[in-house]
């Protein structure tokens, strides 16, 4: 649980600190760079979002909040496969793509327990 404000501040310097790092995934160029863009922005945005929520609603335990993440997450990959006009519209942008994602990848399941796992075990301390 969260004890004071100072843990909720720390929690979103962390999650400002993993903005860079997720947009930077999405933009490099280098060895690995297909699973960079792929999978690794993944693993950061659910780390992101587990911090962003606990930082929010302090009261809410880890674990809860690792497994809601994981299923919004997961629901916005699921969603991925559907390719309405108005969807097609928010993921022509940058942001919009990098929000809500446009390919379905099964393997991107694994990256998001990774990266709640992580988040759990960073922010239980």
């Amino acid at each position: 649980m969260i004890r004071s404000g100072r843990d909720r501040i720390r929690l979103l310097c962390m999650a400002a600190l993993l903005v860079p790092l997720g947009i930077g995934s999405k933009l490099y160029t280098g060895p690995f760079e297909e699973w960079v863009r792929d999978s690794a922005g993944g693993f950061l945005y659910v780390i992101f979002w587990v911090f962003v929520v606990r930082a929010a609603a302090p009261r809410l335990r880890p674990g809860a909040v690792c497994v809601g993440v994981f299923l919004v997450t997961s629901a916005l990959e699921f969603l991925q496969l559907w390719h309405p006009p108005f969807l097609a519209a928010v993921r022509s942008t940058f942001l919009g793509h990098a929000l809500i994602g446009s390919t379905f990848s099964g393997s991107d399941f694994l990256y998001y327990a990774a990266g709640c796992l992580t988040a759990y075990a960073l922010s239980r301390r």
